[in-house]
């Protein structure tokens, strides 16, 4: 459902903000090696995310990029929407550009069911939400 860039956004995301108490700011390498992604697609996606106001980036010396108390406070769906935007919950599971109630693909009303209740789950769970799993070692980011 979502793309492979979305899903790296949402692992860099979480990797930022499991260290926010420590107060640093990451730069893309380190992030890029934590979640096992490359430089490149991490510094773009970043930079989207910036840009959408999911994290912040200082630049000099002392750089990096970071994030705030309150961003923690967003949604997932604020990620998705930065890097997937919104046709993301409205996409045939097929993939067919034509498939609507009115036009159904065969697995359409069973697809709709699922990817109504990811995007309920994308508004309800928080960025903080994430990461108590992560500090508590119950789940990874990576695998």
């Amino acid at each position: 459902m979502l793309s492979h860039t979305c899903q790296t956004a949402i692992k860099a995301v979480i990797f930022l903000a499991s260290s926010i108490e420590a107060n640093e700011k990451m730069g893309i390498p380190t992030i890029a090696n934590e979640i096992t992604a490359s430089v490149h697609s991490v510094g773009k996606l970043l930079q989207k995310l910036v840009k959408a106001g999911v994290i912040e980036s200082s630049k000099g010396p002392s750089g990096g990029f970071y994030m705030t108390k309150a961003q923690l406070k967003q949604p997932i769906l604020q990620i998705v929407l930065a890097i997937d935007g919104v046709d993301v919950f409205k996409r045939c599971g097929l993939g067919l550009s034509k498939c609507a109630s009115t036009h159904p693909c065969p697995i359409h009303y069973d697809y709709k069911e699922v990817r109504d209740r990811f995007e309920l789950l994308c508004k309800n769970k928080k960025i903080a939400d994430l990461c108590a799993p992560l500090s508590q070692g119950v789940s990874f980011l990576i695998g």
